[in-house]
């Protein structure tokens, strides 16, 4: 698939289901979302990019702690979704800008954090990407990453990108915590931290927020039926087809 048509895929994918995004239980709640918080209350005076912000939650809470946001998504219809949102909550300090994470037309050295939260496993190019965000960072600038997280074990790895796909056809990869160390490294940041967490799934809104067609929905319950003692323990896979995934939050740095 190649770069342009991937995009198209991922903005079709996710413009009609914006709305639903925004009131998702998953994204608009979360540990992480917490610990991004406390995170930006040491930098009010920051302007943060968050980038593939989706229906805005992280936007949002940075917005309550730092002097300005630029949300940024490949789908316009999410930045609408975002920007009648930020109004209703009050949050006049926050932007929104249309494009792709591997070219961003934003001037170098003009952010002082990036941040990402379930967007990065449906780029094209994440080193790309990550070489887009060291570019706008200013020197010292923080970039902070929130995601789905491989648990590295092939078996289990294989099957966690596999119902990932079934259910969403512009999944790329969901990438371990080494993955993400190694290829921020690769793009010259510099790892600073790392917190991981369990974020349980429940099969039903799972599956409605993508809309996935009803024959995709079989082919993953088929799956999971299938599914080893090991993978179902991992997953901690019930009946009904929910399950518990592994998140990440890590936090680099640009060199000052």
């Amino acid at each position: 698939m190649t770069t342009q048509s991937h995009h198209d895929n991922v903005e079709k994918q996710f413009g009609s289901q914006a709305k639903a995004y925004l009131t998702s239980a998953v994204h608009a709640s979360g540990n992480d979302l917490v610990r991004l918080g406390e995170r930006l209350a040491a930098f009010p005076r920051a302007h943060v990019l968050d980038l593939g912000c989706g229906a805005g939650h992280a936007s949002f809470v940075a917005a309550q702690h730092v002097a300005k946001v630029t949300a940024y998504d490949l789908s316009s219809q999410m930045l609408e979704v975002v920007s009648h949102a930020a109004k209703d909550k009050g949050l006049s300090n926050i932007t929104t800008q249309q494009g792709y994470a591997e070219s961003l037309p934003l001037t170098d050295e003009s952010f002082d954090i990036v941040i990402s939260r379930y967007s990065a496993h449906h780029w094209h190019d994440v080193g790309l990407a990550l070489r887009e965000i060291k570019r706008v960072l200013k020197p010292g600038g923080i970039f902070i990453i929130m995601d789905i997280m491989s648990p590295g074990h092939p078996v289990r790895d294989v099957w966690l990108q596999t119902v990932e796909a079934l259910r969403d056809t512009s999944h790329m990869r969901n990438y371990s915590s080494g993955e993400w160390f190694s290829m921020m490294t690769d793009a010259g940041l510099i790892s600073r931290s790392l917190v991981t967490d369990r974020l349980p799934l429940e099969f039903t809104s799972w599956i409605a927020r993508m809309r996935t067609p009803e024959a995709l929905r079989q082919a993953i319950r088929l799956y999971q039926v299938s599914a080893s003692a090991d993978v179902r323990a991992y997953f901690e896979l019930q009946e009904d087809g929910s399950f518990t995934s592994d998140t990440i939050l890590a936090e680099a740095h640009k060199a000052g």
